[in-house]
């Protein structure tokens, strides 16, 4: 398991259906190394701070063996960091990793933390309105990190599992909560529970349960 490419960006204003929208998605590769701080990578940002950064989605990443399929999709290559994501990963994928699973990637510990959920910038990047519903109907979401101890990492770093999550949740599962649990709230009770989910999202899981 490596890191196949890292990359960072600033948020930008661009314009999307008439209106001004400020994002970070249009990240480019860098060599690096670049220190991995709690707060998120050196020389990143996020335009959305509701929804994207802080210490719950600090690093974000994408199995680079998705990418096949979404050239296929859209009909020519998606390009460099097409979700957005800080590391492009080899030999993780969302029916695998946990929820909690711990990584030294170089030399920092970063902790799976949450599903990253798909949204409209996605389209905004890329072109078709459909573009977030496909990543909810194939799974292909990627997933955030916590950083638990600071470190660097760079391009090729190693990506080493020291220890798997409790429960054994995967990222697909949380993620198909996250999209039919206002409606299905069965399940959500030992999501809820998981230390190392985002509480964000362990938050939304409690109200849904308690509206059912």
């Amino acid at each position: 398991m490596r890191v196949i490419q890292l990359s960072v960006g600033q948020p930008a204003p661009v314009e999307y259906r008439g209106k001004p929208v400020e994002t970070g998605i249009y990240k480019q590769p860098v060599e690096g190394p670049l220190r991995v701080a709690f707060h998120g990578i050196t020389g990143d940002g996020q335009g959305d701070l509701v929804h994207h950064g802080g210490p719950d989605k600090a690093v974000c990443a994408y199995p680079s063996e998705h990418y096949a399929y979404w050239a296929s999709w859209l009909g020519r290559p998606p390009g460099s960091a097409a979700f957005g994501e800080n590391v492009t990963t080899e030999g993780l994928l969302e029916t695998e990793v946990c929820i909690g699973d711990l990584y030294e990637v170089g030399t920092a510990l970063l902790q799976v933390s949450q599903p990253r959920y798909p949204c409209f910038k996605l389209s905004l990047k890329h072109g078709p309105a459909e573009f977030p519903a496909r990543v909810l109907e194939t799974g292909y979401s990627g997933f955030y990190f916590r950083v638990l101890r600071e470190g660097e990492i760079a391009a090729n770093s190693a990506i080493v599992k020291v220890a798997r999550g409790e429960g054994g949740v995967t990222v697909r599962r949380v993620l198909r909560a996250m999209e039919v649990g206002r409606r299905d709230p069965s399940g959500l009770e030992e999501l809820a529970a998981l230390t190392a989910l985002s509480e964000g999202i362990r938050r939304d899981f409690r109200e849904w349960m308690g509206r059912a």
